[in-house]
């Protein structure tokens, strides 16, 4: 199969996954939505010299890690300005009103820290797997994991209590 019917097959299926992954990290869809297709354009442009192209999804979700955490170490200045309100419309579902809380606070948490919450507790990661997705140790994942849940209890407070992730 050549790499345009690769890559066509590989955004088809990944689109969505890496999207909400960039939303978690981001907390805002416009941003999210950039930070995916900088990381597919990254890909694309990476996939003609890769030897080996059978995992592409982990490939993938570490493009857009990486380049999260690398836009988070740029300057700070933007032309785009956040707002504390979503421009989508609120869903009335029971438990929406505290997802829209939880992933607001991970807005506040530091980057490295989200990128490790995200990996380890969405998508389900050992502590072996976001060391290598995020290129460092295992012990800074756990350092950055337990610093990143108690920056999160911190901002959520205790009516959230029944919330609690335990490492």
């Amino acid at each position: 199969m050549n790499w345009e019917a690769e890559f066509t097959d590989c955004f088809d299926r990944c689109a969505d996954s890496m999207r909400f992954t960039a939303f978690l990290l981001c907390g805002n869809w416009h941003e999210a939505e950039d930070l995916m297709q900088s990381a597919f354009l990254k890909l694309y442009l990476a996939g003609p010299k890769l030897s080996d192209r059978s995992g592409l999804e982990p490939y993938l979700r570490q493009i857009v890690v990486r380049t999260f955490l690398a836009e988070r170490r740029k300057v700070r200045w933007r032309r785009e300005k956040l707002t504390d309100t979503p421009p989508e419309g609120l869903s009335s579902a029971a438990g929406a009103e505290d997802r829209l809380v939880v992933w607001q606070a991970l807005t506040a948490v530091p980057a490295r820290q989200r990128a490790v919450l995200v990996l380890r507790f969405w998508h389900d990661f050992s502590v072996e797997e976001t060391a290598k997705a995020l290129g460092c140790t295992t012990g800074t994942v756990k350092s950055q994991s337990s610093k990143g849940l108690e920056a999160l209890r911190r901002k959520l407070g205790p009516e959230f209590d029944h919330l609690r992730l335990e490492v």
